[in-house]
């Protein structure tokens, strides 16, 4: 067992302590007006070096993703949940479709739940509502049980809401 640090008192004297103002002292008009032109400079480089920065020149619609790209990733994210939803649970691949419909849905949601330009979409509301219904359900009975029919209805409704909002730009 390692043996504690020892805290060894010092030789020197100790710093004095701030000066303590009594109220009915009144200030000097030299230190507060030092005072307020200090914090004046202060202010004004650190608004300079905040507006001339790198990061506040790029736009946020440039950091978000574009209106192609998340149409054309959700419309792939709408065909794997189709064809993972309706494979036969006798399937020998239905293991590794829904470990990379996962994965999919996971990077997709990761992707596109912080923009909030996206938030608002109802394609982006019902697929998150589909992907959420169907990796809840695999998460919870394995990857070979079969989505109970009342369940797949509804997600497979989400899907074909979700399409249809993509196609009118919504």
């Amino acid at each position: 067992m390692a043996s504690p640090t020892l805290i060894t008192p010092t030789t020197s004297t100790p710093k004095p302590l701030l000066s303590i103002r009594c109220k009915h002292s009144t200030p000097s008009t030299t230190t507060t007006t030092t005072t307020t032109t200090h914090r004046r400079t202060f202010l004004s480089l650190s608004a300079v070096i905040a507006l001339s920065s790198p990061l506040s020149a790029t736009t946020p619609a440039a950091l978000a993703a574009s209106d192609e790209e998340y149409t054309k990733e959700t419309q792939e994210v709408i065909n794997k949940v189709r064809n993972t939803i309706n494979m036969d649970k006798t399937d020998p691949n239905i293991a590794t479709a829904v470990a990379e419909l996962r994965e999919t849905s996971n990077s997709w949601v990761a992707k596109y739940r912080r923009e909030k330009t996206l938030l608002g979409r109802l394609s982006f509301r019902d697929m998150y509502s589909a992907l959420n219904a169907v990796s809840g359900h695999y998460v919870n009975f394995g990857p070979t049980s079969p989505i109970p029919a009342k369940r797949k209805t509804r997600i497979l409704e989400e899907m074909d809401s979700a399409e249809k909002a993509l196609l009118r730009g919504r």
